[in-house]
């Protein structure tokens, strides 16, 4: 079991695609990881050496942020946003689409189940 980066890599997937269950490693930076480590990217990950794994895991520690950091700052960016109340931030603040898409009819991944009309009782007026 290869582990990169706090994240064990499913063994039976090519090492392309295993390197994108890390937080922050999609398909183009799996590719260019894996040609600056010179490791085939069809591979299986059982099929990895020792060494072929530790060059993937050094180049991507010399790389850039992933996992853990990445999600800490992503987190710290929304918090920023909402401390100084810009519009982005009040938007993610009361879990609104953030980037101008339309809401009044649409956007339900992001505001949740409707919320069925509450009718009240008539009141029965006595004679």
């Amino acid at each position: 079991m290869a582990r990169v980066a706090g994240v064990d890599l499913p063994r039976n997937k090519q090492a392309r695609i295993a390197l994108t269950y890390i937080f922050g490693i999609g398909n183009p930076r799996a590719l260019r990881i894996l040609t600056a480590a010179n490791v085939d990217p069809f591979k299986k990950v059982q099929d990895l050496g020792e060494d072929e794994v530790n060059r993937i895991r050094q180049i991507i520690e010399e790389e850039g942020q992933v996992e853990g950091d990445l999600r800490k700052d992503i987190s710290m960016n929304i918090k920023r946003l909402i401390d100084i109340q810009s519009y982005r931030g009040l938007r993610h603040r009361r879990n609104l689409p953030t980037r101008g898409q339309r809401s009044h009819t649409n956007a339900r991944t992001r505001k949740g189940p409707r919320k069925g009309t509450i009718t009240g009782k008539k009141k029965v007026t006595g004679k």
